[in-house]
């Protein structure tokens, strides 16, 4: 799936995210905030000035969020994103309190939302994984020009072919109909238990 439908998906299904940034003395501090917009070029949030979560956002734009969905741990679905903040202040303001109408029982008149700034995460990569079906499926995404910088396992050339790993596999996401046999990285968990059982030390971990 794209970007811009992961991006949708944060808003529109979720909504709700906890949110990781940290303070002055480099401590993470974590705050439940509602992604208001999506688009190609990102998500949008707001906050108001006087809050320490704006003067957070202000020392160190960076953040990263999590979201879940799903009535129990097994039909979960969840994204997590890693990103980078600009202020655009209150453009698109209007366009938060028409999409978002429970926003103006917080905020109620024009003069009470002049506390508010808007802010977007213009560039991030992220994850998202899927507990509810079998074997269960993860992907990576990438928007505003980010690198996605995450580890995977790999099989090398070392391999001999003893399918020890795939027994050991709790996702059954070793392709052994070759060699080196191939681990499906969609489905697979990140237990490194392929790693640990390996008795030729074939399979190490690293960026895609």
């Amino acid at each position: 799936m794209s970007a811009e439908k992961y991006l949708q998906m944060i808003q529109q299904d979720i909504h709700s995210v906890v949110f990781a940034t940290t303070d002055k003395d480099h401590f993470p501090v974590t705050c439940v905030i509602d992604i208001m917009l999506s688009d190609k070029d990102g998500l949008y949030f707001l906050t108001a000035k006087g809050k320490a979560f704006y003067e957070r956002l202000k020392n160190q734009p960076i953040i990263s969020l999590t979201g879940m969905k799903g009535t129990d741990t097994l039909s979960s679905k969840s994204i997590t994103l890693r990103g980078e903040v600009r202020e655009i202040g209150q453009e698109r303001l209007s366009e938060i309190f028409n999409q978002n109408p429970y926003m103006k029982a917080i905020y109620p008149n024009r003069e009470s939302r002049t506390a508010l700034t808007v802010f977007q995460i213009y560039k991030g990569n992220g994850e998202f994984f899927d507990l509810s079906c079998k074997p269960i499926f993860r992907e990576n995404f990438s928007f505003g020009g980010m690198v996605n910088h995450a580890l995977y396992f790999f099989v090398t050339d070392k391999c001999n072919g003893c399918k020890l790993c795939a027994n050991a596999c709790p996702q059954n996401c070793i392709d052994i109909s070759v060699c080196p046999v191939k681990i499906k990285q969609e489905h697979c968990l990140h237990c490194g238990k392929c790693k640990e059982i390996c008795p030729l030390q074939a399979i190490e971990r690293r960026l895609q």
